[in-house]
């Protein structure tokens, strides 16, 4: 057996003393940290409510109304309709938002065609639908949906005539909305047509 050049060290062969003088400085460490933290947590959390009460101005912000509770003109018999999809926002510039829903039949397959509402509520109300911006009577599909800054947004698939398989739409249109006057107007027709509101 080969013994170490190096002298043997005091703590080898430690005793219980010097155990518990350890555990005494972790506990004292460990109670230290543990001091220290709520205070720093107290004041991550003041931040935090400052920025949200600046953001919002101290007062809550008013919730969008909700389209699943909605009923839609639109005839989907007995399969029922279902909201696509839908996004919020302050469209006329009164400081309250509205819900936009694309909404189309229940359909078990296929990609039925879609509308798009503007639904509102006040206070105390259901929400109702005020406006179509459009109608599935136009036989189309809707894609890359938004609603940003006053604005609806989408891409709208449609077919150039009843023999183009309903798999493979072969007309594509980007329209936006925009709230102007008392009607949303659609800016991707010349014409300028508009949805009237109801």
């Amino acid at each position: 057996m080969q013994t170490s050049a190096l002298p043997d060290l005091a703590h080898t062969a430690a005793k219980p003393v010097h155990w518990l003088a350890t555990a005494t400085a972790m506990a004292a460490v460990v109670a230290a940290a543990g001091l220290l933290q709520p205070e720093a947590a107290t004041a991550t959390a003041s931040a935090s409510e400052h920025r949200v009460t600046t953001r919002h101005g101290g007062a809550a912000a008013a919730k969008a109304p909700d389209p699943a509770g909605v009923t839609y003109p639109l005839d989907c018999g007995t399969v029922g309709q279902t909201v696509a999809e839908n996004a919020p926002g302050d469209l006329d510039g009164d400081g309250g938002p509205e819900t936009v829903a694309v909404v189309r039949c229940a359909a078990g397959s296929g990609t039925p065609p879609s509308g798009i509402y503007v639904v509102t509520q006040r206070s105390g109300a259901a929400p109702r639908v005020v406006a179509t911006l459009v109608d599935p009577a136009r036989k189309l599909a809707v894609t890359d949906f938004a609603v940003r800054d006053g604005r609806v947004s989408a891409t709208l698939l449609g077919y150039s005539s009843e023999a183009v398989p309903r798999c493979c739409p072969d007309e594509l249109e980007s329209a936006t909305w925009q709230w102007k006057g008392n009607a949303f107007v659609k800016s991707a027709d010349p014409a300028g047509s508009t949805a009237r509101s109801a």
